[in-house]
């Protein structure tokens, strides 16, 4: 595996065009941000009435509908939510795509499913920073970046390579490292990361150690700190040097602890049920599971959300970040500008 650097990258390629980035969420505000930053010509397309509209002119950006956006464009980068970009590239992009611009995506998700279908005349490229948006540009603003994937899916030019390795280095990915793949492998194993791991497998374990402790009957608080705030002491430690990095930080007691324990927690069954995780992404089950569930309004994600943001272990945690400033003034997250 070659990995790719801003010395790799001809940066003015993206600098020569203009680039249309569609939504201005997490991804949208720092890819936006970053390229603009970077000497490229950026315009953010957005529904009319958007509230993102006046978070993206206070940044100091170009703003425009999305029609407006996209046929003024070179590159048009769709970072909406995956559900919304089938509807939102047949009704507003492609009717007004130029002629051989390039389409480009962060995630591969309705390229690898086919849920949109790009013309035979676009290069179609995907730059995947490893990491959240908010991430993407602190890190940028620090003078870093995020490990990027990008991935070529249609070469119509024979330049589609170089307008992803350009792309990337300008959106910081080339200070920290880009590595080339598939929309296939990138879909999968982001899925694939994001249930069994990142998003889910963490979340619940966080929830079921919470809730242990609280039937056994310690304290909310004690709960809290033990499950939960001390994690990202713990991923700090392992993100910097791997798990050997943690156990060598961690007492002898916590070490031996969890060598010994940790595989009754996450054991044999859950292995299988990573399995099935896996082959469900790979089958397409979970795509045809996640657009019926847009289809139909998106009912059942809402239940969950509301059952997720009422658990007590988000009631305790709040009250207790309250007493911690310093996480409120280093967040990544502000909403009002993010």
């Amino acid at each position: 595996m070659k990995v790719f650097y801003d010395k790799d990258a001809d940066l003015s390629i993206v600098q020569g065009c203009t680039v249309a980035i569609i939504g201005y969420g997490s991804q949208g505000h720092a890819h936006a941000n970053n390229l603009k930053d970077s000497g490229v010509s950026v315009v953010v397309g957005l529904r009319a009435g958007s509230a993102s509209e006046a978070k993206a002119r206070e940044a100091g950006l170009a703003v425009a509908g999305i029609e407006e956006a996209t046929a003024a464009a070179d590159i048009v980068m769709v970072l909406a939510p995956d559900e919304h970009q089938s509807a939102l590239y047949a009704d507003q992009i492609e009717p007004n795509l130029r002629e051989g611009a390039t389409l480009a995506f962060a995630h591969g998700f309705n390229i690898h499913f086919e849920q949109i279908r790009p013309r035979e005349d676009l290069d179609v490229i995907m730059i995947a920073p490893k990491g959240p948006g908010h991430l993407v540009r602190s890190t940028y603003t620090q003078g870093g970046g995020v490990p990027t994937l990008i991935a070529v899916f249609q070469d119509a030019s024979g330049k589609a390579r170089d307008k992803a390795l350009s792309y990337a280095s300008a959106n910081g990915g080339g200070r920290a490292g880009i590595i080339e793949t598939t929309f296939r492998d990138e879909t999968e194993t982001d899925l694939f990361g994001e249930q069994a791991v990142l998003c889910g497998g963490v979340t619940a374990l966080i929830e079921a150690g919470f809730e242990t402790l609280i039937e056994a009957g310690y304290e909310p608080e004690m709960a809290y700190f033990e499950c939960l705030h001390e994690l990202k002491l713990i991923v700090d430690l392992i993100y910097e040097g791997g798990i050997s990095n943690m156990n060598y930080s961690v007492s002898n007691t916590a070490e031996y602890g969890g060598l010994t324990r940790g595989p009754r927690v996450v054991g044999d069954q859950a292995r299988e049920a990573m399995k099935k995780i896996l082959a469900d992404v790979q089958s397409g089950e979970f795509a045809r599971e996640w657009v019926k569930e847009n289809a139909a309004g998106a009912g059942h994600l809402k239940q969950l959300r509301d059952t997720s943001q009422n658990q007590p272990i988000e009631e305790v945690g709040a009250q207790l970040r309250d007493m911690m400033p310093w996480i409120r003034e280093q967040r990544l997250v502000d909403r009002s500008r993010n």
